[in-house]
């Protein structure tokens, strides 16, 4: 349990470190999120690694929560992120309810760089960004050949060095921070056999 507590430590401290960096560069070129959006929340496709949910599910454990989390996790039917609470009817505004402890992949959100086919580097930016901020979309990815965006695979890369066996997969939210919870759970049960 001790192993998975200090690997979790260590990725909050890189995922504040990759928050910070996409802040930034988000910031400095003016692409803001709207203020309370939810819309990448609603989005079915989002993934992440098990590794991602591990802080999050020690959380839950460590405030007595895992158990029932996993079985509402395994009751819920909504394509959006379980962890996210809507606070408009269309369920377009709202707030993480787990925000300290979300996963990589929201922290890279908003605006970030990948590559493309031929190597080149491309600019990935939410479509309500693209609306609300077009002449910074403009200005952002006309300088890209001098200006390189935070890039999604290297910090993918830097937190898989962590654990190579719990991020070596990405798969929805829901079934990471399952997952997560499942690993955290049986961990936790050998050692109170064990103790």
């Amino acid at each position: 349990m001790q192993q998975l507590r200090d690997t979790a430590s260590t990725l909050m401290i890189l995922n504040d470190e990759i928050a910070h960096t996409y802040s930034s560069y988000q910031n400095d070129r003016k692409l803001f999120c709207r203020s309370g959006c939810g819309e990448c929340c609603l989005h079915p496709g989002i993934e992440a690694s098990v590794l991602e949910m591990l802080p999050l599910a020690l959380h839950l454990y460590e405030q007595g929560t895992a158990e029932s989390t996993l079985e509402a996790l395994q009751h819920h039917e909504l394509d959006s992120c379980f962890f996210y609470q809507a606070s408009s009817e269309d369920r377009k505004s709202g707030q993480c309810g787990v925000y300290p402890y979300r996963p990589a992949v929201c922290r890279m959100f908003g605006a970030a760089g990948y590559r493309g086919r031929e190597g080149e580097v491309l600019l990935s930016i939410c479509k309500v960004i693209r609306a609300d901020e077009p002449a910074a979309v403009i200005a952002a990815e006309q300088s890209l050949t001098s200006v390189i965006p935070p890039m999604m695979m290297n910090h993918k890369a830097q937190i898989a060095q962590l654990d190579y066996e719990l991020s070596k997969q990405n798969m929805p939210i829901k079934e990471a921070a399952a997952a997560a919870l499942e690993k955290v759970l049986t961990k936790a049960w050998y050692a109170d056999m064990a103790g």
